[in-house]
């Protein structure tokens, strides 16, 4: 009677995991030790301007980041990319909010933060990603680096 009721306990939990795995495919998946790992997608290292409208596309290269540029007040280098220092004012936070996300579309390759310092402190802008993020801005982004650049 024994033998029975444990065939019967094995046999149930058996059944139970055949249909775990038909149920809960993925789950399933995360506890194969076999199973290939998925990789993240990684774009090329080239800005596709085609990520945006032609309006935002005019917005983004024409309007913002000129404007922006006027207002950086400096730069500094980090050991995968640069940080950007802009004034503290709202009307800046948003225009640089606003690049950030026009950026993502066309650069995704980039970490981007955006972080505004407590009190009056400045909001800085900071690029970085993967190895040769900061190649790509020392080539691409060349015209924001000019002037009051601070070494790591």
């Amino acid at each position: 009677m024994k033998i029975i009721a444990v065939t019967a306990i094995a046999v149930a939990m058996l059944g139970g995991i055949v249909i775990s795995q038909l149920v809960f495919p993925r789950r399933a998946a995360a506890f194969q030790s076999d199973a290939p790992r998925v990789t993240k997608k990684e774009s090329p290292f080239a800005c596709n301007r085609l990520g945006l409208n032609p309006v935002q596309r005019k917005r983004h290269f024409d309007e913002l980041g000129p404007m922006l540029l006027s207002r950086k007040k400096s730069v500094r280098e980090l050991p995968n990319g640069f940080e950007f220092e802009f004034p503290s004012d709202p009307a800046t936070f948003q225009l640089l909010a606003e690049w950030a996300a026009g950026e993502h579309l066309c650069c995704p390759f980039f970490d981007i933060d955006l972080r505004q310092e407590r009190e009056d402190g400045s909001v800085r802008l900071r690029l970085t990603g993967r190895d040769g993020v900061k190649q790509f801005i020392e080539v691409d982004g060349a015209s924001w680096l000019k002037s009051s650049r601070a070494p790591l």
